[in-house]
């Protein structure tokens, strides 16, 4: 049985990860949250419901944002689902803090949405972060099983990456270091091949 809390924001690493839905249209056969409630010790992170805009800056008002490294959009789900929340509460964080600002992201917003959001997060984010999990579309269609079996989600993925270019600083992509130096190498071809950086990282880490 899932244990369930309003777990907004949680601190890992010097970092504060915020929390802001649990709606995703990936089932990736590696998530977390597929076998345990929380991230490395955190709360649980499954909403008990979807928080609204009010909710999710009265959590971020307990906390010192200025006292981070970084403040991330990451947890239990895609935060892009829930757009306006997150658009919203970067342009909130911005206005109390210099504190970077990072997104965790599948890259599949512009499917989620039916239209281009990329211009969305223009002056809002430092760094995006874009799980490319696969060098090619067939294995990441099996990897991140998302819900559009008739669309191509990996060419939909790197097109969002490669556009963000234009409206923020950094764009990585990433892999986790699991998948063998041989598929990390075609990963990073791919990573070339549009002009962003590929990170590797361990499978423990955000």
């Amino acid at each position: 049985m899932k244990k369930t809390a309003m777990t907004i924001s949680y601190e890992l690493w010097g970092k504060l990860y915020l929390n802001i839905t649990n709606k995703c249209p990936c089932a990736c056969t590696f998530c977390l949250r597929q076998n345990d409630d929380g991230a490395y010790g955190s709360d649980p992170l499954w909403l008990e419901h979807q928080p609204s805009f009010d909710e999710v800056i009265e959590n971020l008002k307990t906390r010192d944002l200025s006292s981070y490294k970084e403040i991330i959009f990451c947890g239990y789900g895609e935060p892009t689902s829930e757009l306006d929340i997150l658009l919203k509460t970067a342009e909130y964080i911005r206005s109390v803090c210099d504190t970077p600002i990072r997104l965790n992201t599948n890259g599949l917003a512009n499917l989620i949405h039916g239209r281009k959001t990329e211009q969305d997060f223009n002056g809002l984010i430092d760094t995006v972060s874009i799980s490319l999990n696969a060098s090619d579309s067939e294995a990441y269609m099996a990897i991140t099983r998302p819900k559009w079996t008739d669309k191509d989600c990996f060419a939909e993925m790197l097109s969002f990456a490669e556009t963000m270019k234009k409206y923020v600083p950094n764009v990585i992509l990433t892999v986790v270091d699991v998948i063998g130096e041989e598929e990390i190498a075609k990963s990073q071809a791919v990573a070339d091949s549009i002009g962003v950086t590929l990170r590797v990282r361990p499978l423990e880490t955000k």
